[in-house]
């Protein structure tokens, strides 16, 4: 082999290797951008998923808070109820015991 063919060999193994080593850092490249770009999309599907969990939470508390708020009016008006009775009962004892003692003290002049 001439020293010409030795030297353009050499030249095109070199451009062949250069062509790899480009292909190479423009795959790297590429996976690296691939990757970036999906972060990105988990990230924001991690945000979304928060904001839902926290929103469905929200709403879960909201309705144990109005579930616990019926349940006080509930027994608020049962509480009412039974003191009305037992105040309704308290004033016919008490009107009882005005007219036993008014009679007691009008037979007793």
């Amino acid at each position: 082999m001439a020293k010409n063919e030795i030297l353009s060999e050499i030249k095109k193994a070199e451009e062949n290797a250069k062509n790899v080593i480009d292909e190479a850092i423009e795959a790297k490249n590429k996976r690296i951008s691939d990757a970036r770009a999906e972060a990105r999309d988990i990230l924001a599907q991690a945000e979304v998923d928060a904001h839902k969990a926290v929103q469905d939470r929200f709403k879960a508390g909201e309705a144990e808070i109005l579930e616990e708020r019926d349940k006080i009016v509930k027994d608020g008006e049962q509480e009412a109820l039974a003191m009305s009775q037992s105040a309704q009962a308290n004033i016919d004892k008490a009107v009882n015991y005005l007219l036993k003692e008014f009679e007691r003290s009008v037979l007793n002049e």
